[in-house]
């Protein structure tokens, strides 16, 4: 898949410079155009924090969905993103060692996923392992293919503004420490209610492939 993607990404150059003008380079091309795609503003409805993490959760209005060639640069409006424009594949349900573009985490949302971040720029293996063994006493989901159990990605965000947080389609979840009640019941009330009601498998990176 890594493979096909380096020659899909070769291709786009191609075709950009050739301007890119026959159907199947509009269908083909894609890359970095070069331009900052910003998300429209969006004001949240927000809680008081609760429990020993202070977990605030938020919800917003709005949604966009939009295809953007992959590895297009977009600027998102919150963090983590909610909703917006994304790329047109999305990451597999797995846990990554290394940032995914958010365009790919976004289609995961429009699917009805739900994505834990974190950001330990010290390191915070234990506390990985912590929500790993969440994540897998997970009651598998009834509404995904064979290869996904739950529709659920674990994943670090350098920058992401706070140690640990999840979102969904149209919510997010921040907080100072992962409480698993609280993170648990984020999970119940917004897995499956995105746009586009789809658990089938994404594509398994392996590494950034907009890097």
């Amino acid at each position: 898949m890594i493979e096909s993607r380096m020659a899909w990404r070769a291709f786009a150059g191609k075709c950009a410079r050739s301007l890119c003008l026959s159907a199947l380079c509009v269908l083909g091309c894609g890359g970095p155009d070069g331009e900052v795609h910003p998300q429209p503003k969006v004001t949240p409805v927000e809680g008081e924090p609760v429990g020993e993490c202070g977990a605030v959760l938020r919800t917003y209005a709005g949604a966009t969905a939009t295809h953007l060639p992959e590895c297009s640069i977009i600027d998102y409006a919150t963090s983590p993103p909610v909703f917006g424009e994304h790329f047109p594949s999305w990451a597999a349900y797995k846990t990554y060692d290394f940032p995914v573009p958010l365009g790919f985490l976004v289609h995961d949302l429009e699917h009805g996923a739900v994505v834990f971040f974190y950001d330990c720029p010290e390191g915070c293996s234990d506390e990985v392992q912590v929500v790993q063994d969440f994540i897998d006493a997970l009651p598998a989901d009834p509404r995904c293919s064979s290869d996904v159990r739950v529709q659920v990605i674990l994943v670090p965000r350098p920058k992401l503004g706070v140690r640990w947080a999840a979102s969904s389609w149209g919510a997010s979840l921040t907080a100072d420490c992962f409480d698993p009640e609280v993170f648990g019941q984020f999970y119940e009330d917004h897995v499956a209610k995105g746009p586009e009601d789809l658990c089938n498998q994404g594509v398994a990176l392996t590494e950034d492939p907009c890097d």
